[in-house]
């Protein structure tokens, strides 16, 4: 999947697979499902290995460490 520089994503997180679901218009943002659960850093530590395998680039989070909003960068 190609993503932008930069975009944001609305994470929901405890899912049965991590994936892309689309694009919220409303938001502006990617619909992402996780496996990982919203404690102690585990989801964000998915988000970024899932979305660098799944973008084949470095991949960090700018903004929303501790919120279901993000803002990704793609270097």
């Amino acid at each position: 999947m190609e993503f932008p520089s930069k975009f944001k994503i609305i994470v929901k997180a405890n899912s049965k697979k991590n994936e892309v679901i689309g694009y919220d218009e409303l938001k502006k943002g990617y619909n992402v499902r996780i496996k990982a659960k919203a404690e102690d850093n585990k989801a964000n530590k998915e988000i970024i290995k899932f979305l660098s395998k799944t973008s084949g680039k470095k991949v960090r989070i700018v903004s929303g460490l501790r919120s279901k909003e993000k803002l990704i960068e793609i270097k």
